[in-house]
C-alpha cells in the first residue's frame, strides 16, 4: 500500500511539474518601446500567473539608498512583502547625505531605525558655528525638550546605508536584489511594475500592486512620474579633513566665504567633512591641478587658522571628489500603480542639510497612509488617496526647502551693496541670541516645521538689515539701499515659495486631498 501511494505521488509530483511549466510558458511578455516615454514599457499579458500581482510582492521599491532602504523596512515592519530592486548594493563613498538634522533623528526614532547610527561611528551634533569676516557666533539646536539623545548625528553615508539596508533585510518579508531598473511597466494608464537588467545582465520584469521610485538625485526613472524642474546653482567639492579638531567640537561650521560657503562638520571620531562650494556648472579641473591650486590660493586663506594646516594636508592627499549641488521642486504627476520618494522626487541645495530629514519624514507620512489599506491592488483608489501625500508633506518639506534655497542666496558673495547688507544683517541677527537664534535653528534642524516661520524670520533680518542703514541717521541713499534690500530679499523667497506651491504651504488643510480618506473596498 506504501508503495502505491509513493508512485502515486510521483507521478502527481510530474504532472504538477508539467502544469507549472505549462502555465509558465503562456507568462512570457511581448514588450513594446510605445510607452509614454523612455521610462515607460507596455506589457500584453495572455492571462494566468503575474508575479507580485498574485500577492507574492506588495510593494517594489527601486532604490536603496536612504529613502529606500528606510522605507523597506519600515512597510516591511508592518507587515507588507516588499522587494527592492538596488543597482549597487556595496557601500558607496559619498560626499553628501552625511550630516542628519536633529529634526531628521527624531524620525529615525519614530521608525525604528534610530540604532543604525549607533555602531558606524557617529558623531554628536549640537548646534553650528557661523564664521564671517573673522568672527564667530555659536547656534546651538534648541534640544532642552528633547530626549536627552536626540542631537543632530554626522557620519559616513555609506555605513547608514548599508546598516539601515541589512536591518531592512533581516526582515523575512523584504528582499534586497542588485539589479538595474531601466523601466516602468505601464498597463493602461497604471504602473504594474519594472523592467530590470540583473548583475549579470539578465532581463527581467518585476510586479506588484505599487512601486515607490526613490532611486536618488540622478533618477532616470522621475520624468514618467513628475514634471521635474532641476536646477544646478553650484557643485560641492568635498575633503576629508584629519588630525585635527573643529574650533566648537560637536559643532557643524559654516564659514561666509568669498564666493561662496564653506562647510566643516565631524563624520566619525578622526575625521571631519569639508565641503566648498564652487558656484556655476564648471568646475576647475581636478586632474590638471587646477583643482588644488584653487582650494590653495582661494579657499584656504580663508578657512579658521585651527583647520588650516589640515586643510592643506588634505588638498595635498589628493582624494578630492565633487557633487553638482541640485534643486527641484517636488512637482508631482499623480499615477496609479506608482510614486516618488527621495531626491527623485524632490530636492533642495545641500547647504542645511536637510535632504535626509525631508526623506524621513515623507516615510513616516506615507506609512501612516498606508497603514489602514489592507488591499493595494485597486491602483485608481489608491492612487487618488495617495494625493493627499503631497499636502500632508508640506509642512516639514517647504520649510526645509525654502529656507536651503533662500539662506544659499543670502550667504553667497555679491558686488551688489544690497545683498552684501542682507548678509551682514543676517549674521548680526543670529548673533543676537535669543529668539532670534534659535528661531531659524530650530526651522533649519527639522524642529519646527512651520513655513510661516520661516517667512517671519526671514523678513526679520531684512528689516533688521535696513534698521542697522537708518540708524542713527537715516540718509536718501541708506534709505534707497534699505528699499532695495527689502526688494532683494523678496526676490529670493517668493519665488522659492511660488515653487513650493502657495496654497500647500500655507494653506493646506484647503486642499481637497488634504482631507481624502483610505478607500472602502
Amino acid at each position: 500500500m506504501d508503495g502505491q501511494y509513493l508512485v502515486s505521488g510521483v507521478l502527481a509530483l510530474f504532472l504538477g511539474i508539467f502544469l507549472l511549466y505549462k502555465r509558465l510558458g503562456k507568462e512570457k511578455r511581448r514588450v513594446s518601446k510605445k510607452g509614454r516615454g523612455d521610462g515607460y514599457v507596455k506589457s500584453s499579458v495572455d492571462g494566468g500567473f503575474r508575479p507580485g500581482i498574485d500577492g507574492s510582492t506588495d510593494i517594489i521599491i527601486v532604490g536603496a539608498g536612504v529613502a529606500g532602504a528606510a522605507l523597506a523596512y519600515t512597510l516591511g515592519k508592518d507587515g507588507r512583502r516588499v522587494r527592492v530592486i538596488e543597482r549597487d548594493l556595496t557601500e558607496q563613498d559619498r560626499i553628501v547625505g552625511e550630516l542628519l538634522q536633529p529634526g531628521g533623528y527624531l524620525k529615525l526614532m519614530e521608525l525604528d531605525l534610530e540604532d543604525c547610527v549607533q555602531t558606524i561611528d557617529a558623531q554628536r551634533v549640537i548646534g553650528y558655528a557661523l564664521f564671517k569676516d573673522g568672527k564667530h557666533t555659536q547656534l546651538s539646536y534648541p534640544l532642552e525638550k528633547f530626549h536627552s539623545d536626540v542631537a543632530g548625528r554626522g557620519f559616513h553615508n555609506g555605513r547608514f546605508v548599508q546598516r539601515m539596508r541589512e536591518k531592512a533585510a533581516s526582515l523575512p518579508n523584504v528582499s534586497l536584489e542588485q539589479g538595474t531598473v531601466t523601466s516602468l511597466i505601464e498597463e493602461k494608464g497604471t504602473v504594474r511594475g519594472v523592467q530590470f537588467k540583473t548583475k549579470a545582465g539578465e532581463e527581467l520584469t518585476a510586479y506588484a500592486p505599487l512601486t515607490v521610485v526613490c532611486d536618488g538625485c540622478f533618477s532616470n526613472l522621475r520624468r514618467n512620474l513628475c514634471t521635474p524642474k532641476v536646477d544646478v546653482p553650484s557643485h560641492f567639492v568635498g575633503l576629508v579633513v584629519e588630525n585635527c579638531d573643529l574650533p566648537l567640537p560637536n559643532h557643524g561650521h559654516v564659514i561666509l566665504a568669498d564666493p561662496s560657503p564653506i562647510l566643516f562638520y565631524p563624520i566619525s571620531s578622526t575625521e571631519i567633512r569639508c565641503l566648498v562650494d564652487v558656484p556655476g556648472q564648471k568646475l576647475p579641473s581636478v586632474a590638471s591641478g587646477e583643482m588644488a591650486k584653487y582650494l590653495k590660493t582661494k579657499v584656504a586663506p580663508q578657512v579658521p587658522p585651527e583647520l588650516y594646516k589640515a586643510f592643506i594636508a588634505a588638498i595635498d592627499k589628493g582624494n578630492i571628489k565633487s557633487m553638482p549641488n541640485r534643486s527641484m521642486p517636488a512637482n508631482p504627476q499623480p499615477t496609479p500603480g506608482a510614486l516618488l520618494m527621495g531626491d527623485a522626487f524632490n530636492m533642495r541645495h545641500p547647504l542645511t542639510g536637510g535632504g535626509m530629514t525631508v526623506a524621513l519624514s515623507d516615510i513616516v507620512v506615507l506609512r501612516n497612509l498606508l497603514r489602514p489599506l489592507q488591499d493595494l491592488n485597486d491602483a485608481s483608489a489608491l492612487c487618488n488617496y495617495l494625493e493627499s501625500f503631497y499636502t500632508l508633506r508640506k509642512p516639514v518639506a517647504s520649510t526645509i526647502n525654502t529656507l536651503a534655497g533662500a539662506l544659499y542666496k543670502v550667504f553667497c558673495a555679491s558686488p551688489d551693496p544690497a545683498r552684501k547688507e542682507m548678509r551682514q544683517a543676517c549674521f548680526d541677527y543670529l548673533s543676537l541670541g535669543g529668539l532670534c537664534s534659535t528661531g531659524p535653528v530650530s526651522l533649519l534642524s527639522g524642529l519646527n516645521p512651520r513655513p510661516m516661520h520661516l517667512v517671519c524670520h526671514f523678513f526679520a533680518v531684512a528689516v533688521y538689515g535696513v534698521g542697522r542703514l537708518c540708524l542713527p541717521f537715516p540718509s536718501v541713499k541708506r534709505m534707497w539701499l534699505g528699499a532695495r534690500l527689502i526688494k532683494g530679499a523678496s526676490g529670493i523667497i517668493f519665488p522659492i515659495i511660488r515653487d513650493e506651491g502657495v496654497r500647500q504651504m500655507f494653506f493646506p488643510a484647503t486642499v481637497p486631498a488634504y482631507h481624502r480618506g483610505p478607500p472602502v473596498y
